[in-house]
């Protein structure tokens, strides 16, 4: 890998239109190619979970299937906006309009949400220099399943695989970017990450490599481009082999 190598996901229109609790290899998802989050910071311990996102997308929502092979599962934070990272994580971070700030999407495995719009990621005391906390009103608007109950303690030290999935509207991310394109070839940027801080193994991995241990990079980005059912794929994400 080098740093001009791009790296770009192909999302395709949702057909049909997954629920929220239809499986990886239901027929909602079963065709969409799984997009790898296998680049580990070398501050991580040992543990490499085998983690994949599915991506689909329609005129009202974006919507996302995580998949996780793990160990090490931990999750103690419930509430909405509580520090989730903390737990076994994944998160999705979107750019949909250049120029203009980030979504981080942060899920725990039993489903608590942190969420925020940030458009300078400059770090501060109080989290950045100038962001937004979702509110609790934007916060019910995102639908999210989780595979797990939404409290796992003491942690799961044996091969466990979860599943997350999440269903975020158009409109919310509109309300803070404006309007949004999704026509053919329309290209969003955005990274994904798994992570684990206060598990007895923390790790931190991304799609995109990240070139410190933070994930709000968001020149380390890569590419969403939406397509036509059978539309170019574009360069989908390289396959990954799962380590034990």
């Amino acid at each position: 890998m080098t740093k001009s190598e791009t790296f770009i996901y192909a999302i395709h229109p949702a057909n049909p239109r997954p629920g929220l609790q239809d499986r990886w290899e239901g027929a909602a998802w079963r065709r969409v190619p799984a997009l790898p989050i296998a680049h580990f910071r070398p501050e991580s311990s040992s543990h490499r979970p085998f983690t994949q996102v599915r991506l689909v997308a329609d005129d009202q929502r974006i919507y996302g299937l995580f998949r996780v092979e793990d160990r090490f599962v931990r999750c103690v934070h419930t509430g909405f906006q509580s520090p989730v990272y903390k737990d076994s994580c994944v998160e999705f971070f979107v750019q949909p309009r250049p120029g203009k700030g980030y979504f981080n999407f942060e899920f725990n495995c039993g489903g608590a949400i942190l969420a925020s719009y940030i458009t300078d990621a400059t770090r501060t005391a109080d989290g950045f220099k100038a962001f937004e906390r979702l509110s609790p009103e934007d916060g019910t608007r995102i639908a999210v399943w989780a595979s797990l109950p939404t409290v796992v303690s003491p942690e799961i030290t044996e091969k466990t695989t979860w599943f997350l999935a999440f269903q975020i509207p158009l409109y919310l991310l509109s309300q803070y970017v404006g309007p949004l394109h999704l026509g053919e070839g329309a290209l969003w940027h955005a990274n994904f990450y798994k992570c684990g801080d206060e598990t007895s193994h923390p790790h931190w991995a991304a799609w995109h490599p990240v070139d410190a241990l933070n994930f709000h990079l968001p020149h380390c980005f890569g590419q969403l481009m939406f397509v036509r059912a059978n539309g170019s794929l574009a360069k989908q994400p390289h396959a990954v082999e799962r380590e034990d």
